[in-house]
């Protein structure tokens, strides 16, 4: 599936890709400063904002859809960028296809543990619209950290919470056992042969550095800390500078 971007900005070839229920227009504060040094795709997801649903929303088909409107505009080897969901998506496609490099924003990929901290909403997220859009509320409200009023705003009047959508990528999640949801994992990580930058504004655990790097060989996990799920948006230009420098490593 092609989907809906836009391009902007010349040289290396970047792509960001956002996180669930949000789209390309997240990442707007952003692509002004990454413009001046790539050429900046920003997609929409399958079911996400002007991009079409599909049947299914595992992260290989998402990043599938990726690799194929990378392909149709042209572009080759790209540093992929993503958030949250994004962020898993931008691990799969190294699986399917040979990005540059990735850049995963706040989304570690031990989802055992995002099993563990999600399930107990999952009774809300399958009910009726008004216990789903509560359910959305409380997850996004626990993360949001020291980000500004005014960005919590125009990030959550971005947002667009498609049941159908949030229930077809986190049902796998619900629906697997931990010890399935890590075999999935490391069969995905043991794809990424790339540079891959780890970076979360979430601590995401003692430990969870010698777990990725035992997958991920190439892996450099960075925390910045107490600065919840949004620490690209929070600070601008040192998320900015910090890709550009790990980019310039390539």
């Amino acid at each position: 599936m092609q989907l809906a971007h836009e391009r902007t900005g010349s040289g290396r070839p970047l792509v960001l890709v956002h996180g669930i229920t949000e789209s390309r227009r997240t990442w707007d504060p952003l692509v002004p400063a990454l413009a001046e040094r790539y050429d900046v795709l920003c997609v929409d997801l399958r079911g996400h904002g002007e991009s079409p649903h599909g049947d299914v929303y595992d992260p290989i088909s998402l990043a599938t859809d990726v690799a194929e409107t990378v392909d149709a505009v042209g572009m080759v080897s790209p540093l992929v960028v993503g958030h949250s969901l994004g962020g898993i998506v931008a691990s799969a496609y190294a699986a399917v296809a040979r990005p540059r490099a990735v850049v995963n924003v706040d989304q570690p990929l031990r989802l055992a543990d995002f099993k563990s901290g999600l399930e107990q909403l999952e009774p809300m997220l399958r009910g009726d619209d008004a216990s789903f859009r509560t359910a959305i509320d409380l997850v996004f409200q626990s993360m949001m950290g020291p980000l500004g009023a005014d960005e919590v705003e125009r990030v959550g009047a971005l947002r667009r919470a498609d049941q159908s959508v949030v229930l077809g990528i986190w049902g796998t999640v619900f629906e697997s056992t931990p010890e399935e949801l890590d075999a999935t994992v490391a069969a995905l990580a043991g794809a990424i042969t790339v540079p891959y930058l780890s970076l979360h504004g979430i601590d995401p655990g003692e430990g969870y550095t010698h777990w990725l790097r035992k997958l991920v060989p190439s892996a450099t996990v960075e925390v910045w800390p107490e600065q919840g799920h949004y620490p690209h948006l929070i600070h601008r230009d040192r998320f900015v500078e910090r890709v550009v420098d790990f980019d310039e490593l390539r």
